[in-house]
Protein backbone atom coordinates (compact mmCIF):
# COMPACT_ATOMS: atom_id res chain seq x y z
CA UNK A 1 0.00 0.00 0.00
CA UNK A 2 2.92 2.34 0.63
CA UNK A 3 3.51 2.49 -3.10
CA UNK A 4 0.02 3.69 -3.92
CA UNK A 5 -1.26 5.56 -0.86
CA UNK A 6 0.29 8.36 1.14
CA UNK A 7 0.48 7.83 4.93
CA UNK A 8 -2.42 10.24 5.39
CA UNK A 9 -4.54 8.42 2.84
CA UNK A 10 -3.67 5.06 4.39
CA UNK A 11 -4.61 6.38 7.83
CA UNK A 12 -7.93 7.65 6.48
CA UNK A 13 -8.54 4.30 4.84
CA UNK A 14 -7.88 2.51 8.13
CA UNK A 15 -10.20 4.89 9.99
CA UNK A 16 -12.80 4.12 7.36
CA UNK A 17 -12.20 0.41 7.95
CA UNK A 18 -12.70 0.85 11.69
CA UNK A 19 -15.97 2.71 11.10
CA UNK A 20 -17.10 0.02 8.66
CA UNK A 21 -16.41 -2.77 11.13
CA UNK A 22 -18.18 -0.94 13.95
CA UNK A 23 -21.21 -0.39 11.70
CA UNK A 24 -21.69 -4.16 11.42
CA UNK A 25 -22.67 -4.62 15.07
CA UNK A 26 -26.47 -4.49 14.52
CA UNK A 27 -26.24 -7.19 11.82
CA UNK A 28 -23.90 -9.26 13.94
CA UNK A 29 -26.22 -8.98 16.94
CA UNK A 30 -29.17 -10.05 14.82
CA UNK A 31 -27.17 -13.07 13.62
CA UNK A 32 -26.55 -14.15 17.21
CA UNK A 33 -23.06 -12.78 17.86
CA UNK A 34 -22.54 -11.74 21.48
CA UNK A 35 -21.32 -8.23 22.21
CA UNK A 36 -18.35 -9.65 24.09
CA UNK A 37 -17.31 -11.70 21.06
CA UNK A 38 -17.83 -8.82 18.65
CA UNK A 39 -15.67 -6.49 20.74
CA UNK A 40 -12.97 -9.10 21.30
CA UNK A 41 -12.79 -10.15 17.66
CA UNK A 42 -12.72 -6.63 16.23
CA UNK A 43 -10.45 -4.99 18.83
CA UNK A 44 -7.35 -3.73 17.04
CA UNK A 45 -8.44 -5.39 13.79
CA UNK A 46 -6.59 -4.00 10.78
CA UNK A 47 -7.21 -4.59 7.08
CA UNK A 48 -4.78 -6.62 4.99
CA UNK A 49 -4.34 -4.62 1.80
CA UNK A 50 -1.91 -7.19 0.39
CA UNK A 51 -4.72 -9.68 -0.24
CA UNK A 52 -5.73 -10.39 -3.83
CA UNK A 53 -9.17 -9.62 -5.27
CA UNK A 54 -9.39 -6.13 -3.73
CA UNK A 55 -10.56 -2.82 -5.24
CA UNK A 56 -8.19 -0.20 -3.85
CA UNK A 57 -7.73 3.50 -4.67
CA UNK A 58 -4.63 4.05 -6.78
CA UNK A 59 -4.27 0.39 -7.60
CA UNK A 60 -5.53 -1.33 -10.77
CA UNK A 61 -8.49 -3.65 -10.37
CA UNK A 62 -7.21 -7.15 -9.70
CA UNK A 63 -8.86 -10.52 -9.74
CA UNK A 64 -8.11 -13.63 -7.79
CA UNK A 65 -4.56 -14.94 -8.07
CA UNK A 66 -3.94 -17.50 -10.77
CA UNK A 67 -4.94 -20.84 -9.28
CA UNK A 68 -2.72 -23.79 -10.10
CA UNK A 69 -5.82 -25.65 -11.30
CA UNK A 70 -6.17 -23.21 -14.18
CA UNK A 71 -2.61 -22.32 -15.18
CA UNK A 72 -0.68 -25.57 -14.83
CA UNK A 73 -0.71 -28.36 -17.38
CA UNK A 74 -2.26 -31.55 -15.96
CA UNK A 75 1.07 -33.35 -15.64
CA UNK A 76 2.33 -30.61 -13.31
CA UNK A 77 -0.85 -30.34 -11.27
CA UNK A 78 -1.33 -34.12 -11.04
CA UNK A 79 2.26 -35.00 -10.25
CA UNK A 80 2.60 -38.74 -9.78
CA UNK A 81 4.97 -38.43 -6.81
CA UNK A 82 2.55 -36.09 -5.03
CA UNK A 83 -0.47 -38.31 -5.72
CA UNK A 84 1.33 -41.44 -4.53
CA UNK A 85 2.60 -39.75 -1.36
CA UNK A 86 -0.91 -38.57 -0.47
CA UNK A 87 -2.39 -41.96 -1.35
CA UNK A 88 0.12 -43.69 0.90
CA UNK A 89 -0.76 -41.48 3.86
CA UNK A 90 -4.45 -41.84 2.97
CA UNK A 91 -4.13 -45.61 3.32
CA UNK A 92 -2.78 -45.16 6.85
CA UNK A 93 -5.63 -42.81 7.72
CA UNK A 94 -8.16 -45.22 6.20
CA UNK A 95 -7.01 -47.76 8.77
CA UNK A 96 -6.63 -45.26 11.62
CA UNK A 97 -10.11 -43.80 11.23
CA UNK A 98 -11.72 -46.99 9.90
CA UNK A 99 -14.81 -47.08 12.17
CA UNK A 100 -15.50 -43.35 11.69
CA UNK A 101 -15.09 -43.56 7.92
CA UNK A 102 -17.32 -46.63 7.67
CA UNK A 103 -19.97 -44.82 9.71
CA UNK A 104 -19.72 -41.76 7.44
CA UNK A 105 -20.02 -43.92 4.34
CA UNK A 106 -23.03 -45.74 5.78
CA UNK A 107 -24.81 -42.53 6.80
CA UNK A 108 -24.09 -40.35 3.77
CA UNK A 109 -23.37 -42.80 0.95
CA UNK A 110 -20.08 -41.03 0.15
CA UNK A 111 -17.04 -43.35 -0.07
CA UNK A 112 -14.47 -42.97 2.70
CA UNK A 113 -11.76 -42.55 0.08
CA UNK A 114 -13.50 -39.52 -1.44
CA UNK A 115 -13.71 -37.57 1.83
CA UNK A 116 -10.12 -38.56 2.63
CA UNK A 117 -9.03 -37.29 -0.80
CA UNK A 118 -10.75 -33.94 -0.23
CA UNK A 119 -8.99 -33.65 3.13
CA UNK A 120 -5.69 -34.56 1.50
CA UNK A 121 -6.07 -32.04 -1.31
CA UNK A 122 -7.34 -29.19 0.84
CA UNK A 123 -4.91 -29.25 3.77
CA UNK A 124 -2.56 -32.21 3.25
CA UNK A 125 -4.58 -34.18 5.84
CA UNK A 126 -4.26 -31.31 8.31
CA UNK A 127 -0.47 -31.11 8.05
CA UNK A 128 -0.61 -27.82 6.12
CA UNK A 129 -1.17 -24.76 8.32
CA UNK A 130 -3.45 -22.31 6.58
CA UNK A 131 -1.51 -19.03 6.22
CA UNK A 132 -4.09 -16.30 6.91
CA UNK A 133 -6.08 -14.90 9.81
CA UNK A 134 -9.62 -15.72 8.64
CA UNK A 135 -11.26 -12.81 10.48
CA UNK A 136 -8.85 -10.30 8.98
CA UNK A 137 -9.32 -11.79 5.52
CA UNK A 138 -13.09 -11.65 5.62
CA UNK A 139 -13.24 -8.18 7.16
CA UNK A 140 -10.88 -6.82 4.49
CA UNK A 141 -12.76 -8.52 1.66
CA UNK A 142 -16.05 -7.17 3.05
CA UNK A 143 -14.59 -3.65 3.13
CA UNK A 144 -12.70 -3.36 -0.17
CA UNK A 145 -13.07 -6.73 -1.86
CA UNK A 146 -14.55 -7.40 -5.25
CA UNK A 147 -17.36 -9.39 -3.60
CA UNK A 148 -18.20 -7.14 -0.65
CA UNK A 149 -21.74 -8.36 -0.01
CA UNK A 150 -20.72 -12.00 0.08
CA UNK A 151 -17.88 -11.37 2.51
CA UNK A 152 -19.95 -9.10 4.71
CA UNK A 153 -22.11 -12.16 5.38
CA UNK A 154 -19.09 -14.45 5.76
CA UNK A 155 -17.44 -12.06 8.23
CA UNK A 156 -20.52 -11.92 10.43
CA UNK A 157 -20.97 -15.72 10.30
CA UNK A 158 -17.30 -16.18 11.20
CA UNK A 159 -17.87 -14.10 14.34
CA UNK A 160 -20.96 -16.18 15.08
CA UNK A 161 -18.91 -19.38 14.89
CA UNK A 162 -16.42 -17.95 17.37
CA UNK A 163 -19.25 -16.69 19.59
CA UNK A 164 -20.68 -20.20 19.73
CA UNK A 165 -17.34 -21.60 20.88
CA UNK A 166 -16.68 -23.93 17.96
CA UNK A 167 -13.20 -22.47 17.42
CA UNK A 168 -11.06 -19.74 18.92
CA UNK A 169 -10.23 -16.49 17.20
CA UNK A 170 -6.61 -17.64 16.87
CA UNK A 171 -7.63 -21.08 15.66
CA UNK A 172 -9.62 -19.78 12.70
CA UNK A 173 -6.92 -19.78 10.04
CA UNK A 174 -7.84 -19.62 6.36
CA UNK A 175 -6.81 -19.33 2.73
CA UNK A 176 -6.60 -15.86 1.16
CA UNK A 177 -10.29 -16.25 0.26
CA UNK A 178 -11.44 -17.14 3.78
CA UNK A 179 -11.91 -20.92 3.46
CA UNK A 180 -11.16 -22.48 6.82
CA UNK A 181 -10.91 -25.82 8.59
CA UNK A 182 -9.44 -29.20 7.66
CA UNK A 183 -11.70 -29.47 4.62
CA UNK A 184 -11.83 -25.76 3.71
CA UNK A 185 -15.30 -24.32 4.28
CA UNK A 186 -16.45 -20.73 4.16
CA UNK A 187 -18.51 -19.84 7.26
CA UNK A 188 -21.75 -19.95 5.25
CA UNK A 189 -20.85 -23.49 4.12
CA UNK A 190 -20.15 -24.43 7.72
CA UNK A 191 -23.74 -23.54 8.63
CA UNK A 192 -25.20 -25.23 5.55
CA UNK A 193 -23.25 -28.47 5.71
CA UNK A 194 -21.52 -28.78 9.09
CA UNK A 195 -22.06 -32.00 11.07
CA UNK A 196 -21.28 -32.79 14.72
CA UNK A 197 -20.23 -36.36 13.99
CA UNK A 198 -18.23 -37.01 17.15
CA UNK A 199 -21.24 -36.06 19.30
CA UNK A 200 -19.51 -33.53 21.55
CA UNK A 201 -22.17 -30.88 21.02
CA UNK A 202 -20.28 -28.65 18.59
CA UNK A 203 -19.32 -28.73 14.92
CA UNK A 204 -15.54 -28.51 14.90
CA UNK A 205 -14.07 -28.75 11.39
CA UNK A 206 -10.72 -27.39 12.65
CA UNK A 207 -9.73 -30.07 15.15
CA UNK A 208 -12.23 -32.92 14.92
CA UNK A 209 -11.48 -35.27 12.02
CA UNK A 210 -14.92 -36.95 12.30
CA UNK A 211 -16.69 -33.59 12.13
CA UNK A 212 -14.57 -32.32 9.23
CA UNK A 213 -14.95 -35.47 7.11
CA UNK A 214 -18.65 -35.88 7.84
CA UNK A 215 -19.19 -32.22 6.95
CA UNK A 216 -17.40 -32.75 3.63
CA UNK A 217 -19.64 -35.75 2.97
CA UNK A 218 -22.75 -33.76 3.92
CA UNK A 219 -21.75 -30.99 1.54
CA UNK A 220 -21.44 -33.49 -1.32
CA UNK A 221 -24.83 -34.99 -0.43
CA UNK A 222 -26.44 -31.55 -0.30
CA UNK A 223 -25.04 -30.85 -3.77
CA UNK A 224 -26.54 -34.04 -5.19
CA UNK A 225 -24.15 -36.94 -4.55
CA UNK A 226 -25.48 -40.21 -5.95
CA UNK A 227 -24.50 -43.20 -3.77
CA UNK A 228 -22.96 -46.19 -5.49
CA UNK A 229 -21.83 -44.26 -8.58
CA UNK A 230 -18.18 -43.76 -9.48
CA UNK A 231 -16.93 -40.23 -10.13
CA UNK A 232 -15.57 -41.09 -13.61
CA UNK A 233 -14.23 -43.83 -15.87
CA UNK A 234 -10.95 -43.42 -17.72
CA UNK A 235 -11.47 -44.47 -21.34
CA UNK A 236 -9.61 -44.65 -24.63
CA UNK A 237 -11.26 -42.49 -27.28
CA UNK A 238 -11.68 -43.80 -30.82
CA UNK A 239 -9.60 -42.15 -33.55
CA UNK A 240 -12.67 -40.40 -34.97
CA UNK A 241 -13.93 -39.06 -31.62
CA UNK A 242 -15.41 -35.55 -31.78
CA UNK A 243 -13.80 -33.60 -28.93
CA UNK A 244 -16.43 -30.83 -29.26
CA UNK A 245 -18.84 -33.23 -27.53
CA UNK A 246 -16.87 -32.70 -24.30
CA UNK A 247 -19.50 -30.47 -22.69
CA UNK A 248 -21.44 -31.09 -19.47
CA UNK A 249 -24.81 -30.89 -21.23
CA UNK A 250 -23.91 -33.65 -23.70
CA UNK A 251 -24.74 -36.81 -21.77
CA UNK A 252 -25.28 -40.36 -22.94
CA UNK A 253 -25.49 -43.68 -21.10
CA UNK A 254 -22.01 -45.09 -20.65
CA UNK A 255 -23.09 -48.07 -22.73
CA UNK A 256 -23.85 -45.73 -25.63
CA UNK A 257 -20.41 -44.14 -25.43
CA UNK A 258 -18.88 -47.62 -25.54
CA UNK A 259 -20.96 -48.58 -28.56
CA UNK A 260 -19.59 -45.46 -30.28
CA UNK A 261 -16.04 -46.72 -29.89
CA UNK A 262 -14.92 -45.54 -26.44
CA UNK A 263 -13.43 -48.31 -24.32
CA UNK A 264 -12.49 -48.63 -20.63
CA UNK A 265 -8.80 -47.73 -20.48
CA UNK A 266 -7.78 -50.95 -18.74
CA UNK A 267 -10.28 -53.22 -20.46
CA UNK A 268 -12.57 -53.67 -17.45
CA UNK A 269 -16.06 -55.05 -17.93
CA UNK A 270 -18.90 -52.87 -16.62
CA UNK A 271 -22.15 -54.09 -15.14
CA UNK A 272 -25.60 -53.28 -16.49
CA UNK A 273 -26.19 -50.55 -13.89
CA UNK A 274 -22.92 -48.86 -14.79
CA UNK A 275 -23.64 -49.08 -18.51
CA UNK A 276 -26.97 -47.33 -17.98
CA UNK A 277 -25.42 -44.45 -16.00
CA UNK A 278 -25.45 -41.09 -17.85
CA UNK A 279 -22.01 -39.60 -18.45
CA UNK A 280 -20.28 -36.70 -20.17
CA UNK A 281 -17.02 -36.80 -22.09
CA UNK A 282 -14.01 -35.05 -20.55
CA UNK A 283 -10.75 -34.63 -22.46
CA UNK A 284 -8.66 -32.25 -20.31
CA UNK A 285 -5.95 -32.00 -22.99
CA UNK A 286 -8.26 -32.17 -25.98
CA UNK A 287 -7.45 -35.23 -28.10
CA UNK A 288 -4.12 -35.61 -26.28
CA UNK A 289 -3.70 -37.32 -22.92
CA UNK A 290 -6.33 -39.27 -20.95
CA UNK A 291 -10.08 -39.17 -21.64
CA UNK A 292 -12.85 -39.75 -19.13
CA UNK A 293 -16.56 -40.46 -19.00
CA UNK A 294 -17.74 -38.34 -16.07
CA UNK A 295 -20.83 -39.10 -14.00
CA UNK A 296 -23.09 -36.83 -11.98
CA UNK A 297 -20.75 -37.27 -9.01
CA UNK A 298 -17.91 -35.72 -11.00
CA UNK A 299 -19.89 -32.50 -11.21
CA UNK A 300 -20.85 -32.72 -7.53
CA UNK A 301 -17.16 -32.73 -6.59
CA UNK A 302 -16.67 -29.86 -9.05
CA UNK A 303 -19.00 -27.75 -6.90
CA UNK A 304 -16.41 -28.06 -4.13
CA UNK A 305 -13.89 -26.42 -6.46
CA UNK A 306 -14.86 -25.38 -9.99
CA UNK A 307 -11.88 -26.92 -11.76
CA UNK A 308 -11.60 -30.07 -13.84
CA UNK A 309 -8.05 -30.63 -12.60
CA UNK A 310 -9.19 -30.33 -8.98
CA UNK A 311 -11.84 -33.02 -9.53
CA UNK A 312 -9.36 -35.22 -11.36
CA UNK A 313 -6.93 -34.82 -8.46
CA UNK A 314 -9.52 -35.66 -5.80
CA UNK A 315 -11.14 -38.47 -7.79
CA UNK A 316 -7.83 -40.07 -8.80
CA UNK A 317 -6.42 -39.72 -5.28
CA UNK A 318 -9.56 -41.41 -3.92
CA UNK A 319 -9.02 -44.28 -6.36
CA UNK A 320 -5.32 -44.53 -5.56
CA UNK A 321 -5.92 -44.99 -1.83
CA UNK A 322 -7.24 -48.49 -2.62
CA UNK A 323 -5.79 -49.08 -6.10
CA UNK A 324 -2.11 -48.33 -6.87
CA UNK A 325 -2.55 -47.91 -10.62
CA UNK A 326 -1.81 -44.47 -12.16
CA UNK A 327 -3.71 -43.05 -15.12
CA UNK A 328 -3.65 -45.59 -17.95
CA UNK A 329 -2.82 -42.91 -20.54
CA UNK A 330 0.02 -40.48 -19.74
CA UNK A 331 -0.50 -36.72 -19.84
CA UNK A 332 0.85 -35.17 -23.02
CA UNK A 333 0.81 -31.36 -22.79
CA UNK A 334 3.99 -29.59 -21.76
CA UNK A 335 2.82 -26.00 -22.16
CA UNK A 336 -0.28 -24.05 -21.15
CA UNK A 337 -1.29 -20.67 -22.60
CA UNK A 338 -1.04 -17.75 -20.21
CA UNK A 339 -4.29 -16.59 -18.61
CA UNK A 340 -4.26 -13.40 -20.69
CA UNK A 341 -3.95 -15.45 -23.88
CA UNK A 342 -6.84 -17.70 -22.91
CA UNK A 343 -8.90 -14.58 -22.22
CA UNK A 344 -7.99 -13.28 -25.68
CA UNK A 345 -9.03 -16.62 -27.16
CA UNK A 346 -12.36 -16.52 -25.31
CA UNK A 347 -13.02 -12.97 -26.50
CA UNK A 348 -12.23 -13.98 -30.07
CA UNK A 349 -14.46 -17.06 -29.88
CA UNK A 350 -17.23 -14.88 -28.41
CA UNK A 351 -16.86 -12.37 -31.23
CA UNK A 352 -17.09 -15.18 -33.78
CA UNK A 353 -20.18 -16.67 -32.12
CA UNK A 354 -18.64 -19.90 -30.81
CA UNK A 355 -18.37 -19.10 -27.10
CA UNK A 356 -21.16 -17.86 -24.83
CA UNK A 357 -19.74 -18.15 -21.32
CA UNK A 358 -17.69 -15.76 -19.19
CA UNK A 359 -14.25 -14.54 -20.18
CA UNK A 360 -12.13 -15.76 -17.27
CA UNK A 361 -8.87 -17.02 -18.75
CA UNK A 362 -9.64 -20.61 -17.76
CA UNK A 363 -9.59 -23.19 -20.54
CA UNK A 364 -12.33 -25.43 -19.16
CA UNK A 365 -14.81 -27.73 -20.87
CA UNK A 366 -16.85 -25.00 -22.55
CA UNK A 367 -13.80 -23.12 -23.84
CA UNK A 368 -12.26 -26.29 -25.26
CA UNK A 369 -15.53 -27.26 -26.96
CA UNK A 370 -15.93 -23.77 -28.46
CA UNK A 371 -12.33 -23.90 -29.64
CA UNK A 372 -13.02 -27.22 -31.33
CA UNK A 373 -16.11 -25.81 -33.03
CA UNK A 374 -13.95 -23.00 -34.41
CA UNK A 375 -11.33 -25.48 -35.61
CA UNK A 376 -14.06 -27.37 -37.47
CA UNK A 377 -15.35 -24.23 -39.16
CA UNK A 378 -11.85 -23.06 -40.09
CA UNK A 379 -10.88 -26.54 -41.29
CA UNK A 380 -8.00 -26.71 -38.86
CA UNK A 381 -6.83 -29.85 -37.09
CA UNK A 382 -9.55 -30.72 -34.58
CA UNK A 383 -7.85 -31.19 -31.20
CA UNK A 384 -9.76 -28.88 -28.79
CA UNK A 385 -6.49 -27.74 -27.21
CA UNK A 386 -5.68 -24.01 -26.82
CA UNK A 387 -2.39 -23.31 -28.54
CA UNK A 388 -0.63 -20.17 -29.77
CA UNK A 389 -1.22 -21.10 -33.41
CA UNK A 390 -4.98 -21.45 -32.91
CA UNK A 391 -5.06 -18.19 -30.94
CA UNK A 392 -3.39 -16.39 -33.86
CA UNK A 393 -5.90 -17.92 -36.27
CA UNK A 394 -8.85 -16.80 -34.11
CA UNK A 395 -7.49 -13.26 -33.79
CA UNK A 396 -7.03 -13.03 -37.56
CA UNK A 397 -10.52 -14.41 -38.34
CA UNK A 398 -13.30 -12.05 -39.35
Amino acid sequence: MAAVLTPATALAADEGFARFVASLWPEAQQAGVSRATFDAVTAGLEPDYKLPDLLLPGRPKTGAPSQAEFVQVPADYLKEARIEALAGHGRKLLAQYGPTLRAIEQRFGVPATVVLAIWGRETDYGRYRLPYDAIRVMATQAYVGRRKDQYRTEFILAMKIISEGAVTRQGMRSSWAGATGLTQFLPSEYYKHGVDFDGDGKIDIWNSVPDALASAAQQLVNKGWKPGVRWAYEVRAPANADCTLGRPEVTKPIGQWLREGFAPARGERLGATELAEPASLLQPEGIYGPAFLTTKNYFVIKEYNFSDLYVLFVGHLADRITNPQPFATPWAATKQLRTADVEAMQRGLTRLGFYHDKVDGKAGMLTRAALGAYQKSARLKLDCWPSESVLRSIEAAR
